[in-house]
């Protein structure tokens, strides 16, 4: 929260960044379209020289026009400088040109929810996800996920992905050394990164994986082209149909990236059911990604943002959360918070709980 705590910029700078936010959509579609024109690329390859609006438009073979009017349009968002008749790329452009977490975040917004982003007031009144019918007629997105358009499902999943990559071989340690788990239930399984990264690194455990069976299809056929649905099992549920009961006889539990697809009254009712499921010295692990306890402003702002996307098209009422509303549905369910882990890969925290004796 220290990221928030006061007004620190000027009027005039105030000014400035209220009409980058008037032109917003303008900003983001001339970024991307300079980034995947090559327009950034051939800019950046010229080094210091740089490259005259015609030597420009014969590379990249587009009419003069257009390239004339993207280019002065990333002037003023920041992405190239203009001396002595020829263009060069600054460093917010070599980011958007090269820096993994921009353009996977880019992709997620272009492909998954720019659309669906036009009906985000209409979701903040009604509470659904307004927004996902420009994707296609599920009630949430969850269930659509296999039916995704493949550069759709492809954006999708590398966000998702990008953040869980950077985080699992991290992670794996804290869970499984000096921790003898030997059978683990995963809700919430993906496509089965987890099982995959711990049936890897701990040969004696064995994985469940509960999700919805459109999920547990993709991640089945996964696991399968490794040879490890032998040591994975799959165990098909509707989470949030809370007649039913979670399976029995874990002495360990994990969710990442999960309960925070889920409002905190489902994320009680979840956490419940996992108490009545857990074995008595079992513990339950929750990795999930918290905006306030952030080492920089940036990865902030950008869970931030994220829990839009879950008001919109996800659901209509999850976000990223602030982790002391997220640890109150944790103590609502019955548990405590034996360890907690900040700091994992690039935004994560391992909370680590146990029934309350």
């Amino acid at each position: 929260m220290q990221f928030f705590s006061t007004d620190t910029k000027t009027a005039l700078e105030s000014k400035h960044l209220a009409q980058f936010i008037a032109f917003g959509p303008v900003v983001f579609q001339v970024a991307k379209a300079l980034r995947d024109f090559d327009i950034l690329k051939e800019i950046e390859d010229s080094g210091a020289a740089g490259l005259s609006l015609e030597a420009i438009v014969e590379k990249v073979r587009l009419p003069h026009y257009g390239v004339r009017v993207l280019l002065e349009s990333g002037l003023g968002i920041g992405l190239v400088i203009f001396n002595n008749g020829t263009y060069k790329i600054t460093k917010t452009g070599y980011f958007i040109l090269h820096d993994p977490l921009t353009n996977v975040n880019m992709n997620f917004i272009h492909d998954v929810n720019y659309k669906g982003l036009f009906h985000l007031e209409e979701s903040v009144k009604t509470g659904k996800p307004e927004g996902l019918k420009e994707l296609g007629g599920w009630p949430t997105i969850y269930e659509g996920l296999s039916q995704l358009p493949p550069h759709v499902q492809k954006s999708w999943f590398g966000f998702d992905h990008f953040f869980s990559d950077t985080a699992f071989p991290k992670v794996l340690p804290h869970v499984y050394d000096n921790n003898p788990i030997k059978n683990m239930l995963e809700i919430g399984g993906n496509t089965g990164k987890w099982a995959i990264a711990s049936t890897t690194y701990n040969k004696d455990v064995h994985i469940t994986i509960m999700d919805l069976p459109q999920q547990l299809s993709m991640a089945k056929s996964r696991l399968e082209s490794l040879g490890l649905t032998g040591r994975v099992s799959f165990h098909p549920v509707n989470i949030l149909d809370e007649t039913q009961a979670f399976p029995k006889g874990f002495d360990a539990i994990w969710m990442s990236q999960f309960l925070d697809c889920f409002s905190e009254d489902e994320i009680v009712s979840i956490l419940k059911r996992c108490y009545a499921a857990l074995d008595g010295n079992g513990f339950v692990y929750i990795l999930e990604a918290f905006w306030d306890v952030q080492r920089f402003e940036t990865a902030a702002f950008c869970l931030q943002q994220t829990s839009i996307y879950f008001t919109a098209l996800a659901n209509g009422n999850s976000q990223m959360y602030h982790s002391e509303v997220f640890k109150n549905c944790i103590y609502k369910a019955g548990f405590e918070i034996v360890q907690e882990t900040n700091n994992i890969g690039l935004s994560h925290t391992l909370l680590k709980c146990r029934k309350v004796a």
